[in-house]
């Protein structure tokens, strides 16, 4: 097309005049599989799914018996038994492996998960994490459950996530969404950082010792960051939210939700602040870690004053069950004496205890009548936005 010189003119003036839109380009980055290339508009939706189907191509499930660390109950596989997609919902649900293997085996065989085909072995051999042999005195973690992450399909730095979800029913379940880091830039757990978004108890009767409901109305947030596993500030992050009496958490879906950007770390459920972490002069001073441990290395000396989180972290959806490392206190439920904790903390024998109380505790399971629907996590969607 050829243009007189008095329409070019006029061409380019209206162009000056109404420009492209251009976005606000974000600080958020991420990688992975599953990854949109970047750089992100503000507000773009990066990652989403809507759990049509489960799309194993983002969520790899971990095959695992070291009890995240805590020395929990379950065996973390990959069964539809345990997760699976219905009607747009995504479920971990819990299941007794003596179901398949007798009641026998937990206390005298010899769980091996060391071979198999890739997407079936083992993950994490930390804790006897890929092979158990049970006794007397020391079962085969009783139960069966999943936990899944993004871990080579998304991750990402800096963002709003929003998690729809409904927290599950049920004595000693203990529901989680959570993100650790892609690499460990600064050093191992906590040193590079964790990112709990919300973690919960199914207990519909469970109170702390100062009476205040621990079970399913309430949910936590926190960070965990430190020098090293014995040096964890996570509870100066500690933050709880709880619903008004019978109406907890388990009782219909709510909007959990991580807003993280260069200065503070914000959650919020339905839109209501739990709380904000300012990153403020940095998270070591947060810590205190140079007063409690004179001599001791700052590991994001040479971070941002938001290290260790300034790096890309990756999702993980799980739902345990038990374990010692306090996480259920040693009180009994307040006004249902007959329905107390199976175990204590410090009992080498924690996993046979529980075993040997689930006439107390597996009704509270909800397990017939809707394939344990009940007694599971369930989550509708998981989004990410662009800072």
């Amino acid at each position: 097309m050829i243009l007189s010189c008095v329409a070019f003119s006029i061409f380019v003036a209206a162009s000056l005049a109404n420009p492209e839109p251009r976005c606000a380009i974000s600080l958020t980055t991420a990688s992975g599989t599953s990854a949109k290339p970047g750089p992100y508009c503000s507000w773009e939706l990066i990652f989403e799914d809507n759990f049509d189907f489960l799309n194993f191509e983002t969520w790899e499930h971990e095959n695992t018996l070291s009890g995240g660390g805590n020395w929990e109950f379950q065996w973390y596989q990959n069964n539809r038994s345990n997760s699976y997609c219905e009607h747009g919902i995504f479920y971990i649900r819990p299941t007794l492996l003596a179901d398949d293997t007798g009641e026998a085996f937990l206390s005298s065989g010899t769980l091996n998960i060391h071979g198999g085909e890739p997407a079936n072995q083992c993950t994490n051999p930390s804790y006897f994490g890929c092979e158990r042999t049970g006794s007397q005195t020391n079962l085969i973690n009783p139960i069966k459950s999943a936990r899944v992450r993004t871990v080579n399909s998304f991750n990402f730095k800096y963002g709003t996530m929003e998690v729809r979800a409904r927290m599950p029913t049920g004595d000693w379940l203990w529901p989680a969404v959570w993100l650790l880091p892609k690499r460990q830039t600064y050093g191992g757990w906590p040193a590079s950082g964790e990112i709990d978004l919300l973690e919960s108890r199914g207990n519909i009767d469970y109170r702390g010792a100062n009476g205040v409901h621990i079970g399913t109305e309430q949910f936590g947030s926190t960070l965990h960051f430190g020098p090293s596993p014995t040096l964890n500030g996570w509870e100066t992050t500690a933050a709880y939210k709880n619903t008004a009496a019978g109406q907890g958490w388990n009782t219909g879906f709510h909007n959990y939700q991580l807003t993280w950007s260069p200065d503070y770390i914000r959650f919020s459920v339905d839109n209501q602040v739990v709380s904000q972490i300012n990153a403020g002069t940095g998270f070591w001073n947060r810590g205190n870690f140079g007063n409690i441990a004179p001599g001791t290395d700052n590991p994001w000396i040479h971070g941002t004053h938001m290290a260790p989180f300034d790096q890309e972290f990756y999702i993980i959806m799980n739902l345990a069950v038990g374990g010692t490392n306090g996480y259920f206190p040693d009180v009994p439920p307040a006004t249902n004496a007959n329905r107390g904790k199976p175990w204590t903390n410090a009992s080498p024998t924690a996993a046979r205890d529980f075993w040997n109380g689930r006439n107390t505790w597996l009704p509270t399971w909800r397990m017939t009548g809707n394939r344990g629907k009940d007694s599971s996590l369930q989550v509708d969607y998981v989004r990410v936005w662009a800072l």
